[in-house]
């Protein structure tokens, strides 16, 4: 019978599918029935800086509301503090106690020493890793490429020395040169790096002519560009590589795994068909390996990467020139 037990970031695992951040993380009892039905581990939804400081000024604006009428009454009250990330620090804890299953924080913050600040919180909940949710969208055109990367590597390097637990960095696919900050981010000892963050678009609505943002699932033609990075890192870092976006079938699965993926993150496929669908999955998965007579993943992982691909030239431009000039 095939294994299908793999290790991400030092963690042991049962198998390689990973529920990615999502609102399954959301409520405890649809956490625990993805462990039920089989999955390997789980990223709980990520704590936002910029969410906590929207929340603390709106209870600034509401403990100010008639504050000007009654100037006595001032120091009537006990001095009240917002509580910043107690809450989603708590709700981790009561999911921790819930599961068995690894259970990953992520984290996307704003400000200077805001990221080791929250990292240290996050790692005191029990979690067995951190993913480093680094969404922003570069708008400022006095600021450089190189000091976007700079910037990166210092949140990185400033998590590494406030936390033991091991730390994914969940980069986004338009940084000049990926497997340049790849290769600098496992310089610093990053142990796993999520390819690649899904930044969502919105649209413009022509009849009231404004913006409008709404949640779209990916789609299963969005895999092409992650599997290509996957195989391109595959034997060039150290770090364990997880792909996500894009995954809506064994199939998929398979393919990511054939690349070089450690792991793969789920959560389009599982929201569309249900959080037993992770037992489809895995079910693909395991007929696939035994029609091709594979025990573990370690006998096939990374095998149609660049680096063990009989033609290496078709994951570059080579390959993109030979199918425009077949046309």
């Amino acid at each position: 019978m095939s294994s299908l037990g793999t290790t991400y970031m030092g963690i042991p695992l049962k198998n390689p599918i990973v529920v990615a951040a999502s609102t399954i993380s959301h409520r405890v009892d649809r956490v625990r029935m993805a462990e039920e039905v089989g999955a390997g581990a789980l990223v709980i939804s990520s704590l936002f800086e910029e969410q906590i400081q929207m929340e603390q000024q709106h209870f600034m604006e509401q403990l100010a509301v008639g504050s000007e009428s009654f100037p006595e009454a001032l120091s009537y009250f006990p001095s009240i503090a917002h509580g910043e990330a107690s809450e989603h620090l708590m709700w981790i804890e009561k999911t921790r106690k819930a599961v068995r299953m690894p259970l990953f924080a992520s984290l996307n913050a704003v400000s200077p020493g805001a990221w080791a600040h929250y990292a240290r919180q996050l790692e005191a909940t029990g979690v067995d890793g951190l993913e480093l949710n680094v969404y922003a969208v570069a708008t400022d055109p006095d600021k450089s490429g190189l000091e976007i990367e700079k910037e990166l590597y210092e949140i990185v390097e400033s998590v590494k020395a406030e936390v033991k637990i091991p730390v994914a960095v969940k980069l986004s696919p338009f940084y000049t040169s990926v497997v340049n900050v790849a290769t600098e981010l496992d310089k610093r000892q990053v142990n796993g790096l999520v390819l690649f963050n899904r930044f969502l678009q919105p649209t413009i609505e022509i009849e009231t002519e404004s913006l409008h943002n709404e949640m779209v699932y990916s789609s299963a033609q969005e895999l092409r560009v992650p599997l290509r990075w996957i195989a391109l890192l595959y034997g060039r870092v150290q770090a364990d590589l997880a792909i996500t976006t894009g995954v809506h079938s064994g199939q998929d699965a398979i393919r990511a795994l054939l690349a070089g993926a450690t792991v793969v993150q789920v959560a389009s496929s599982v929201l569309k068909n249900g959080i037993p669908f992770i037992s489809t999955i895995l079910r693909d998965i395991e007929g696939w390996m035994a029609e091709k007579g594979y025990s573990t993943l370690g006998d096939f992982r990374g095998r149609v990467s660049q680096k063990n691909c009989d033609d290496p030239f078709v994951f570059e431009r080579a390959q993109y020139v030979r199918l425009l000039l077949s046309q």
